[in-house]
C-alpha cells in the first residue's frame, strides 16, 4: 500500500499518555502520516487504559468503534497484557496485533508490517521537531522519569502490567527537559508511578547531564529542573521522609510549592489490607513539617471508599484524617474490584449502595474543605499560567491547579494574552473548585 497514514486514539492516564507521544514521535521520524479521522487512516492504533473495570470498558469500546469505522487496528498499553488481551482478540478478533504498555518497538514495527512505507525522500527528521511529537498544548508537557512499581498494593495491577521499578538515566530525562524548555515549555509536569522512588533500582547510579555528574535521584532531578526557571510540578509522590528535602526547594520557589501524594485512606486498619507503604499518622506528621517548611504548599491526592472490610468506623476515621489534613484537592473512587487484584479475596466487600453513600459524604465534607481554602485567597495576588483564550476572556491555572485535574482561574475581560503566558492577578473570588481574578 502506498498509503502512510495512520490514525490515534489515546486513553488512560498522563503516563500512557507519554507511550502515546514516543509511538507518534518514532512513527513521524518513520515518515508516516498522523491523521485525526477514521476514514483518512489507513491504520488506526489504540493506546488503551486497564485500571479499573470502567477504564477497560472504555478501551474494549474504543477499539470496536475503530473497527468498526475503519477495520484495521493495532492495539497496545496496559490492556494489552494477560487474560485482557485474551479478552480483546475473544470480543474483536479481527483486531490485528496486541501489545502492552511502553510497547514502543512492537507498535511501531506492526504498523511497518501492516501498512509498509518507504519514505520518499531523506531526511524526515527534519520533520519531526526535537522535543518529538506532544499530545499536550504547546506550553505545557509531562516528563515520564521511570516505569513500574516495587509497591504491591492489593487493590492494583499496575505491576503485573508495567513490572517493577525501572528509572530513566537521569541524564536522558534532563537531556529531554532541556529540549522541551527550549521549545517554548513553562510547565513540565514529573509523572511516574512513584516519583519518591526514583533512583532506588539503580542505586542513584551517578550519571551526567552537559558534562555535569549527578545522582539518579529524586532530590538531585528537582534541583537540576528548578534550574530552567519554569513550573515544575510533582505528581504520585510517596510521603517518604526523604520527600522533606525536596520541601525547601518549593520554599525558595525554584520548584512549584504541590505535591500530588496518593495516600488512599485514613483508618490504619484499611490501609494495611491495601498493602500501602506509609501509615496514616505518619503521613499527617509529614503533612505539617511539609506547612512548616513551605506555608503555601498546595497538597493533593486520591482516596478510595468502600475498599472490603471498610467498617463505618473505618470511614469515620477517614473523614476524621481529612479534617485534620486539610488537603487542597481531592480526587476520591468509590471501590472498584480489577480483575487479578490481590483485593478480590478479601472477605467482607462493601455493599454497593453503602460506597456511593460514603463517596457522597466524602466529597460533600472535602467541598468544604476546599471551599475553605480557595476563599482565603480573595485579595491575595497569584501568578497564573494562561491556558485558553476566547471572547470572555482568559482561562488559566495557579501554582496550585495542575492541568485537567485541578481547578481552574477565570480572567473575565482580559484582552492582549495568549497560552502560554504568565500574567499576575489578584484573586477576586471562588467557588468549590475555581478562583476569579481581575
Amino acid at each position: 500500500m502506498s498509503s502512510n497514514k495512520v490514525g490515534f486514539v489515546s486513553l488512560g492516564c498522563p503516563k500512557a499518555l507519554v507511550d502515546s507521544e514516543r509511538i507518534l514521535t518514532q512513527l513521524k521520524i518513520d515518515g508516516y502520516e498522523i491523521v485525526p479521522t477514521y476514514e483518512d487512516a489507513e491504520i488506526v492504533v489504540v493506546n488503551t487504559c486497564g485500571f479499573i473495570d470502567s477504564a477497560k470498558q472504555e478501551s474494549l469500546d474504543a477499539i470496536g468503534e475503530a473497527i468498526s469505522e475503519n477495520g484495521r487496528v493495532i492495539v497496545t498499553g496496559c490492556m494489552g497484557v494477560g487474560g485482557d488481551a485474551q479478552a480483546i482478540m475473544a470480543r474483536h478478533p479481527k483486531v490485528l496485533s496486541v501489545t502492552g504498555p511502553a510497547a514502543y518497538e512492537e507498535v511501531v514495527g506492526a504498523v511497518h508490517k501492516y501498512v509498509p512505507h518507504t519514505p520518499a525522500h531523506d531526511p524526515f527528521n527534519d520533520l519531526v521537531p526535537p522535543q518529538g511529537v506532544k499530545l499536550t498544548p504547546r506550553h505545557y508537557a509531562y516528563l515520564k522519569i521511570s516505569e513500574g512499581c516495587n509497591h504491591r498494593c492489593s487493590f492494583c495491577i499496575i505491576p503485573s502490567m508495567r513490572g517493577d521499578l525501572v528509572s530513566r538515566p537521569i541524564g536522558d530525562v534532563m537531556a529531554e527537559a532541556e529540549r522541551l524548555v527550549r521549545a517554548g515549555v513553562r510547565e513540565l509536569l514529573v509523572i511516574s508511578q512513584d516519583t519518591s522512588a526514583y533512583g532506588i533500582d539503580t542505586k542513584y547510579r551517578t550519571g551526567f547531564w552537559n558534562g555535569r555528574p549527578m545522582k539518579t535521584r529524586m532530590q538531585e532531578l528537582c534541583e537540576a529542573l528548578g534550574e530552567f526557571g519554569i513550573w515544575v510540578r510533582l505528581h504520585y509522590v510517596y510521603p517518604y521522609p526523604h520527600v522533606d528535602n525536596v520541601i525547601p526547594l518549593m520554599a525558595e520557589g525554584k520548584i512549584l510549592p504541590y505535591l500530588d501524594v496518593p495516600l488512599q485512606h485514613g483508618s490504619p486498619e484499611v490501609l494495611k489490607r491495601m498493602k500501602r507503604p506509609a501509615a496514616a499518622e505518619k503521613s499527617l506528621q509529614r503533612i505539617d513539617k511539609w506547612r512548616d517548611i513551605c506555608p503555601d504548599i498546595t497538597l493533593r491526592s486520591t482516596f478510595i471508599v468502600g475498599f472490603p472490610g471498610e467498617t463505618e468506623r473505618d470511614f469515620d476515621i477517614l473523614l476524621d484524617f481529612l479534617r485534620e489534613a486539610q488537603l487542597d484537592r481531592v480526587g476520591c473512587f468509590a471501590y472498584s474490584p480489577v480483575k487479578g487484584a490481590k483485593a478480590n479475596d478479601l472477605p467482607n466487600h462493601v455493599p454497593e449502595e453503602v460506597k456511593q453513600e460514603r463517596w457522597q459524604r466524602f466529597m460533600a465534607l472535602q467541598q468544604e474543605i476546599s471551599s475553605a481554602r480557595l476563599r482565603a485567597k480573595i485579595g491575595k495576588t497569584v501568578q497564573i499560567l494562561i491556558d485558553e483564550v476566547d471572547e470572555q476572556g482568559a482561562i488559566g491555572r495557579s501554582s496550585a491547579d495542575a492541568p485537567e485535574i485541578d481547578g481552574r482561574v477565570f480572567l473575565n475581560g482580559a484582552i492582549g494574552l495568549n497560552p502560554g503566558d504568565f500574567v499576575e492577578a489578584e484573586v477576586t473570588g471562588s467557588d468549590e473548585y475555581d478562583l476569579w481574578a481581575g
